[in-house]
């Protein structure tokens, strides 16, 4: 019996590193790892997606050193670095 082995993309989120499938957004990459926070809002509460399409801002993360990326806008793509909350 054959078993089929699925393409995986490699990411580091806050340091670890996760296997995810290609052709998802960084929202649901978070998501899928247990990585539900986003970021920290200015008094400390912390923040996650919210209208999926980009409106809300609440996705923003730190991507490849670049501050300020929307998760729910962003495939995830090899070797990508994400930092959220406190740690972007």
């Amino acid at each position: 019996m054959k078993t089929s082995t699925r393409p995986t993309l490699s990411l580091t989120i806050n340091g670890a590193i996760h296997q995810v499938e290609p052709g998802i957004s960084v929202a649901a990459a978070l998501a899928r790892c247990g990585c539900i926070t986003t970021r920290v809002s200015v008094n400390g509460a912390p923040r996650a997606p919210v209208c999926g399409m980009g409106i809300c801002q609440e996705c923003r993360v730190t991507i490849n050193g670049q501050a300020h990326q929307l998760a729910c806008q962003t495939l995830c793509a090899n070797e990508m670095q994400i930092l959220t909350g406190e740690n972007a």
